[in-house]
């Protein structure tokens, strides 16, 4: 028996089939997918799940809004569009679980903090980082003191342009909101969870060396970002991802703290495995691989639990999450210092 239903409102990424999967097998029924331009990356997901799909003009005037079994909406809309279909959940009283990034400027930011100081509705989102096994482990390695005082965190986080996929407004700032705010949200937010600590400030250099007919779009960000703790990360993302990397990037974590170092390779390595892998030597470990913790949660069922308001409940991503990984986002992307190569 159905627990409820969901909709999409809004499916521009990829993104949402986690959602969609973990909803389903939490026992809701999907209403539909609600996309204006449903090509392709919406009409491929109803086609493989089954689910209705419909092309409103306007997101405000669906029937959703007024059918009472439908109590969660997912979303990963146009990042510039996700902020409206925040507070059109709220206004009809439905949690929202979203892609990153909720909000691509301060306005979007302060909009969605005020629906969040509402208290009208529940707002999620997929960091997805949570649910990966290597940085869960690490989250718990560090918490039980094996890196005694780590000193310096490194990000390294390639990605696949895959131009010819890719929708005109990806490459639009005012809609997409860049680099910063696209793609170093995850990492702002595994800051705060490994650490434990909040983010003081982050400072950079936004870099263009491509498209030169998307005056907007800029390919490599590096940033140095201060925690309240004093230390000081270094985050680097880009777009250059060779097309026959195994993954959609080698995306690797360094870690080095005074009494052990890390390294972890989020997506593998073509020579051992395909898996999330963690590397660990301290002053009395040689460097070894350390298995990893399995994570004993979901990021749906941890939000459906936040929406129920179960009693004892310590959700694994807040409000308070959202928000600060969000601002950080923003304020780095108001602070870097753009750099054009030609």
């Amino acid at each position: 028996m159905s627990k409820g239903k969901f909709a999409v409102v809004g499916c521009q990424h990829s993104h949402i089939t986690m959602f969609i999967e973990e909803m389903q097998a939490l026992g809701y029924e999907c209403a539909g997918i609600y996309e204006r331009d449903p090509m392709p990356v919406a009409a491929a997901l109803a086609k493989t799940y089954g689910l209705p799909l419909y092309t409103p003009s306007d997101y405000a005037q669906l029937e959703i809004w007024q059918d009472k079994t439908v109590g969660i909406v997912g979303s990963t809309a146009i990042n510039s569009e996700k902020i409206n279909i925040v507070e059109l959940c709220a206004v009809h009283g439905k949690s929202i679980m979203l892609d990153k990034p909720a909000a691509i400027d301060r306005d979007g930011y302060n909009r969605l903090a005020a629906v969040i100081d509402s208290g009208s509705i529940q707002v999620g989102m997929l960091f997805t980082e949570r649910v990966n096994p290597a940085l869960y482990t690490l989250q718990r390695l560090n918490a039980e003191g094996r890196f005694g005082h780590i000193v310096h965190m490194a990000f390294r986080k390639p990605h696949r342009l895959a131009e010819l996929h890719r929708p005109g407004w990806f490459f639009d700032k005012a809609l997409n909101g860049g680099l910063v705010t696209d793609l170093l949200i995850h990492d702002f937010d595994t800051l705060r969870w490994v650490l434990g600590q909040e983010i003081k400030s982050s400072s950079g250099y936004l870099g263009k060396s491509i498209l030169p007919e998307q005056a907007t779009f800029y390919d490599t960000v590096n940033l140095q970002t201060v925690m309240e703790g004093g230390m000081v990360a270094q985050l680097y993302a880009d777009w250059h991802t060779p097309d026959a990397c195994w993954a959609w990037g080698d995306m690797r974590i360094f870690i080095t703290g005074t009494e052990a170092s890390a390294e972890l390779r989020l997506s593998g390595d073509p020579l051992i495995s395909d898996k999330a892998l963690l590397f660990l030597i301290t002053n009395e470990e040689p460097w070894s691989e350390v298995p990893l913790d399995e994570v004993p949660y979901t990021i749906c069922a941890d939000f459906i639990a936040r929406i129920d308001g179960h009693a004892g409940h310590k959700a694994v991503i807040t409000h308070q999450d959202i928000l600060a990984a969000t601002k950080a986002a923003i304020d780095a992307d108001e602070a870097v210092t753009r750099i054009r190569g030609f």
